[in-house]
């Protein structure tokens, strides 16, 4: 996966959207599907909280098919790079002390997965406005730049290959 430029004002627009979608097409799919259950199967004077749980379920299976089935039209496309961009980084930390150990070793492989990730995150925090911690990244940005200095390793982003952490 290859970090790109978005575009953080239509990512935001865009976002905000599709969850207000999700919420009505959750809320309208929902209710309706347990109004008819318990209409067909319910009980008048006792609890019908599986009916509403399935019509909750079968609002849920709609959405995922939709979001899926709509994956690649360009109106998703920064909402499915910042989910998939989160998805690598989640995949990153996960391995991270073993990475960063491997950076200490001169790894060259785990400072291109480090420098990847602190880039990626640098993105998210600007598209997501969680600036809170930005000082702390820049700061790990810093200390791995001098390890690839010290090594002699030119690194980019672009050479990052989401094989790359299967070692770790």
């Amino acid at each position: 996966m290859q970090l790109k430029k978005i575009n953080k004002e239509r990512y935001a627009k865009h976002y905000k959207q599709i969850m207000i979608g999700i919420v009505i097409v959750l809320m309208v799919i929902a209710l309706s599907v347990s109004t008819i259950l318990i209409q067909l199967v319910g009980n008048a004077d006792g609890s019908n909280f599986w009916l509403n749980l399935a019509g909750v379920v079968v609002g849920g299976i709609v959405i995922v098919s939709l979001l899926r089935r709509n994956r690649d039209h360009e109106f998703m496309y920064e909402v499915i790079y910042v989910w998939d961009l989160k998805q690598m980084l989640n995949r990153i930390y996960r391995k991270q002390k073993k990475v960063k150990a491997s950076i200490e070793t001169g790894d060259r492989d785990a400072m291109v997965i480090m420098n990847w990730s602190y880039n990626g995150s640098e993105q998210l925090y600007n598209l997501d406005n969680n600036t809170i911690t930005m000082e702390d990244l820049h700061k790990s940005m810093r200390e791995l730049q001098k390890v690839i200095d010290e090594h002699g390793f030119s690194i980019s982003t672009d050479d990052f290959k989401p094989e790359m952490l299967d070692k770790y």
